[in-house]
This record gives C-alpha cells, sequence and structure tokens, in this order.
C-alpha cells in the first residue's frame, strides 16, 4: 500500500509581495507602499501544502540553495509538518517580486535563478515515487524526468501547465505526458475547446481543466463536450490577493479525484479552495481543510 497519496516534484521560492495602489504602476519615482512582506510561495509548494492542509499524505521535493531564502523554506516546512526532500544548487533558491493591486490581480517578477539544462540526480524523488499514490510535477526542466518515470512506473499523474498558449515547446512533454493537466486561460482566448482537444488527442490526459479565475473554469474529458464550471462567488471587497489561486484549485480537485468522486466535483471542489485562498493576502497563506471544502460541495447537493 502507498505511504504517500501526492508527490509533489519541484516548485519552491520565495515571493516579496508588494501592494501597489494600481496596475500598471503610475509613471514616478516614488511610490508608498504599505509593508513589503516575504513568504514561501511557488507553484510546487501551493500544490503541496493545499493538499497537506486537505490531510493527504504530501511529499515534496525540489532543488534550493544554501542561502537565507532556502533557510526559509526549510524552516516553513518543518513548522508546517510537511515532508521536504531537497538538493542544493550554487544558483540559489528561486524567487520572485509580486506586485498586487487593490482588486488582488498580480504582476509576477520571476527570478528562477537555476542554470537551463539542470540535471538532478533522480534519487531526489525516485524513493518517495515508488511509495505513492499520484505525481504532481511542476513546470521545472528537470521535473520532466520525473513525470517519464511516474508514468513508467504506472502512477497517475497530474501538471499545471499555467499560461501556457498551447503551442510552446518547453511545455509539452509536460502537456502530453500527464494524466490531468491543469492551465489558465489567459493565452489561449478563444481557443480553449481547441487547445482542450489537441492536449487530449495528442497525449494522455485523462482530463483538461483551464482556470479561468473569476469566470471560473473549462472542464473537457474524452467523448464529452467541453463543460464550463462556474465560479464560487466571492464579493469583490473581499477579494484580497490571487496569488497562489489556482494552486489550491489543483490542490482541491486532487483530493476530490484521490477519493473517487466524478469530474464535475473535482472541478467544484478545485473552485471552492481557490475561491478560500483569495480572501487572505500573500501567496500560500490560507488554504481550505477538507471539513470546509467537504461542507461546500455538500452543500451545493
Amino acid at each position: 500500500m502507498a505511504e504517500v497519496d501526492v508527490l509533489v516534484v519541484g516548485g519552491v521560492g520565495v515571493d516579496t509581495i508588494v501592494r501597489v495602489p494600481r496596475l500598471p504602476l503610475p509613471e514616478r519615482e516614488t511610490i508608498r507602499v504599505p509593508p513589503i512582506e516575504r513568504y514561501v510561495g511557488h507553484t510546487g509548494n501551493g500544490v503541496a501544502l493545499g493538499c497537506h492542509h486537505l490531510g493527504l499524505r504530501t511529499h515534496f521535493t525540489d532543488v534550493i540553495g544554501d542561502d537565507p531564502e532556502g533557510d526559509l523554506v526549510l524552516d516553513h516546512y518543518a513548522r508546517a509538518g510537511l515532508p521536504f526532500e531537497y538538493r542544493l544548487h550554487p544558483s540559489g533558491t528561486r524567487r520572485s517580486v509580486n506586485l498586487v493591486d487593490p482588486q488582488g490581480a498580480r504582476i509576477s517578477l520571476y527570478d528562477g535563478r537555476h542554470p537551463a539544462g539542470l540535471t538532478v540526480d533522480p534519487d531526489l524523488y525516485r524513493g518517495a515515487l515508488l511509495r505513492s499514490r499520484h505525481v504532481h510535477v511542476s513546470l521545472i526542466d528537470w521535473a520532466r524526468h520525473a513525470l517519464a518515470d511516474a508514468v513508467a512506473a504506472g502512477l497517475s499523474t497530474s501538471t499545471d501547465l499555467h499560461n501556457w498558449d498551447g503551442r510552446e515547446e518547453y511545455r509539452q512533454d509536460f502537456a502530453y505526458g500527464a494524466d490531468l493537466v491543469f492551465l489558465s486561460a489567459g493565452r489561449i482566448g478563444g481557443r480553449i475547446e481547441e487547445v482542450g482537444e489537441s492536449v487530449l488527442r495528442r497525449g494522455r490526459a485523462r482530463a483538461v481543466v483551464v482556470m479561468a479565475g473569476g469566470e471560473g473554469s473549462h472542464l473537457l474529458v474524452p467523448g464529452q463536450p467541453l463543460r464550463h464550471v462556474p465560479p464560487v462567488a466571492v464579493p469583490a471587497s473581499e477579494v484580497v490577493d490571487t496569488n497562489g489561486a489556482g494552486d489550491s484549485f489543483v490542490a482541491g480537485f486532487l483530493y476530490a479525484w484521490l477519493a473517487g468522486r466524478d469530474w464535475w466535483t473535482c472541478a467544484r471542489a478545485g473552485s471552492l479552495a481557490g475561491a478560500h485562498a483569495v480572501r487572505r493576502a500573500g501567496t500560500h497563506t490560507s488554504f481550505i481543510d477538507a471539513r470546509e471544502l467537504d461542507r461546500g460541495l455538500a452543500a451545493e447537493g
């Protein structure tokens, strides 16, 4: 029997959050802002912590630096009780600066740091992989090898392509290699069904989920028409920060899917988890728990 429900491969860093009066920024030399905060963040971190808070047995692996940001990451996971296996690299820990406006919209300035073509000893993830039910792989170059290993081991897999345009070659291994494929609607516009059908046709996906923020999401599974999943209503006055909402959506979806729920319920679970996340400032600072999520799903009938 598997000891780990979800193994998350790659995707931790440190976010510096700057709350700004509006986006784009006014053209001024100096703009006064509220206190600037730092949080452990990035996509793999959000999925891992989201799954962990939902009670799934979660294990996380990544590459960090021997630097203050790396120390922040290690301390954060120790306090959270989330098992984290890592390797150190001299390029340091990934980081980003996120500009967030009063409506919660953001621009992320991403410093990936690690050199192109970085290779990682597969022992970093293979031990945990062989003890896992499911593997979620972040868009980290070396993580594509973990995805291939998971598929070869017969495990279910997922990935988040984020703002993919449906064509960029770098993300194709992830798009066509995972069983559950998540992506954002931003760059595909009116091509949601076209891109989703292409992923189903060219890859191994059992479901494609296109997340569209406040407009809900779109669900596509083989042999069924594209379905729009309405958003969970969140009053504009309660939307504080959209950082990490998509990662929480993925965690909620995985929670329901690993419990054997139907596709529609899985998507609704993702919506509930994402709606919970936007009500708090910062990256990955608040996650829905299983009781609240199950209660929300039950209320919907």
